[in-house]
């Protein structure tokens, strides 16, 4: 699972941790959607905020 994490953003544990609970079958994708989410705000760390935040984006 670590290569999981392996481009320039740097996770959070909690923020990890919130992905982990994203149905597989969507987890991919929605972990995309977060780093574009991460880098339009600037930020280089993804935080467990920004995972909610894509969460309710996604109508999750």
């Amino acid at each position: 699972m670590e290569n999981y994490f392996t481009d320039t953003l740097k996770w959070t544990e909690e923020a990890k941790d919130k992905l982990k609970n994203i149905p597989f079958f969507v987890r991919t994708q929605a972990k995309i959607r977060i780093e574009q989410l991460a880098r339009q705000a600037e930020q280089e760390v993804v935080t467990a905020d920004l995972v909610e935040q894509a969460r309710v984006e996604f109508g999750q």
